[in-house]
């Protein structure tokens, strides 16, 4: 166990060597304003360089990262971050910039920005972009606003958003939260949108289809043009999440498909950070007879010098209070530039190729309830185990012992008690094989001793919490 900072510190103790400053509090109160100066010295831990670096690399690892080994959370597509995207965003000429700096001082900063959203346009087979939605969920918000306005500009007021049964749960959230009530759609036995309930609730009052492709189970939607036929025939709006992204560059792109709006998730397709290594970025790109709804201000190339303009009189207005998470963007542009369009279509056919391995390798052991050629990623079931006392929450946290994450699991829904797994890329054989080989140990183990499931895991810094005291009672108080 780690103990706090302030526990290696003993009076006398430097890890850094600061030039003397002769100025005391008479002359400084003639330099700094009163408030402004301490009464009293900052309560520092006294401790050497050493003593940092090593309590907060052992810090780092008490939490799982894909640095340390595989993270196969499906619909996430945790991939390895290329230490290059670092490396470049952290360049002074990036890293230090400040956004009411004059545009003629940030050009660079503009012109990366302006080339990473014609980018996406063309993986995305869309006319324009913006880059301004700061995670998935907000970009989902951003183009349902944009839906939204196109209706409006039209004097329709529609009511509904319809949302497959599988979707992200973001995804109705999003809608809520634009003034829209929400109509399920049904899967059918393939795992699909089910076309004839897509038809009878389809019409004028609907605003449009919020879909993932391909789904949550990573599925590719198989009767795609069917189903943007039948939305369009009522002016509807296709909405494709773009949380599967992964899957489909350079094979296949939302535009061409007939989607009018999409969001793209950064920090999963295009291998930024997530979460706290963050933060996310989610830019929406749309067809052209969207593009006066777009964000403010935009980013257009005129007079020989990139500018900001607010000229949009239609826009749903700004979403951020500046341009977007820039360092994020940075990094995405890296990652897409060094792949080009060839190395992108090589990154989604190898996704496919692991996805696929490990599904057939996992049904020898699980069952897979759409075990049929996937996409990115699959989703097994744990119900099997069932029968020994043993849930997929169980699993999950035995996955933890042996040093990987567990995928993501009760999710789909529609899928009784799912592990929704996607290796990503990233992972070669010998990490898929080695996750593979802990899934058949945990099965061996459900048969022959289940009582070492219950009570997993034994190896990480917590051992198993009761969730839902956890969730209520937060103790983030360490050591007690």
């Amino acid at each position: 166990m780690e103990q706090l900072i302030f526990d290696y510190s003993k009076s006398g103790k430097t890890g850094a060597a600061l030039p003397l400053v002769r100025l005391d509090m008479k002359s400084a109160g003639k330099i700094l304003p009163p408030d402004l100066i301490r009464e009293n010295d900052p309560d520092l831990p006294e401790v050497s360089e050493p003593e940092v670096v090593r309590h907060f690399v052992n810090l780092s690892r008490m939490n799982h990262h894909v640095d340390r080994d595989m993270y196969p959370l499906g619909s996430c597509t945790m991939k390895y971050n290329p230490k290059i995207n670092d490396k470049l965003a952290g360049l002074s000429g990036l890293a230090d910039v400040h956004p009411f700096q004059p545009k003629e001082t940030i050009q660079g900063a503009l012109q990366i920005m302006f080339e990473t959203e014609r980018d996406l346009c063309e993986i995305t087979g869309m006319h324009s972009a913006t880059l301004q939605p700061a995670a998935g969920s907000h970009g989902e918000l951003t183009g349902v606003l944009v839906m939204k306005k196109y209706h409006e500009s039209k004097d329709e007021h529609r009511k509904y958003i319809l949302i497959p049964d599988s979707a992200h749960g973001t995804n109705p959230s999003s809608a809520h939260s634009a003034g829209f009530e929400t109509l399920p759609l049904k899967s059918n036995d393939r795992g699909c949108i089910d076309i004839e309930d897509l038809k009878v609730k389809m019409n004028s009052d609907v605003a449009g289809l919020m879909l993932t492709n391909p789904n949550t189970l990573g599925l590719f939607e198989e009767q795609i043009k069917e189903i943007v036929e039948i939305v369009h025939r009522f002016d509807g709006v296709m909405y494709m999440d773009g949380a599967n992204l992964n899957a489909l560059l350079g094979i296949v792109r939302p535009g061409d498909m007939g989607f009018d709006i999409t969001h793209i998730n950064l920090h999963k397709t295009f291998s930024t950070p997530h979460g706290g290594g963050g933060p996310g970025s989610g830019p929406i790109a749309v067809k052209e007879k969207f593009v006066k709804f777009l964000p403010i201000p935009r980013i257009i190339w005129k007079n020989g010098i990139y500018q900001l303009s607010c000229d949009q009189p239609d826009s749903i207005g700004k979403v951020i209070g500046l341009l977007g998470n820039f360092g994020i963007i940075v990094r995405a542009y890296v990652y897409i530039r060094m792949h080009g369009l060839v190395g992108l279509s090589e990154v989604s056919r190898n996704a496919i190729i692991n996805a696929n391995y490990m599904r057939v390798k996992v049904a020898e052991k699980y069952d897979v309830p759409y075990n049929r050629f996937c996409m990115h990623e699959f989703v097994a079931s744990g119900e099997g185990f069932r029968q020994f006392g043993i849930k997929t929450l169980d699993i999950a946290k035995r996955l933890l012992d042996f040093g990987v994450h567990a995928p993501t699991i009760y999710f789909p829904l529609i899928v009784k008690e799912a592990l929704m797994i996607e290796p990503t890329e990233s992972e070669d054989k010998e990490s898929m094989d080695r996750f593979i080989s802990y899934l058949e140990t945990i099965d061996k183990e459900a048969h022959e001793n289940p009582e070492i499931l219950h009570s997993a895991p034994h190896n990480t810094p917590v051992r198993r919490l009761d969730e839902l005291k956890a969730n209520k009672e937060l103790n983030v108080c360490w050591g007690k």
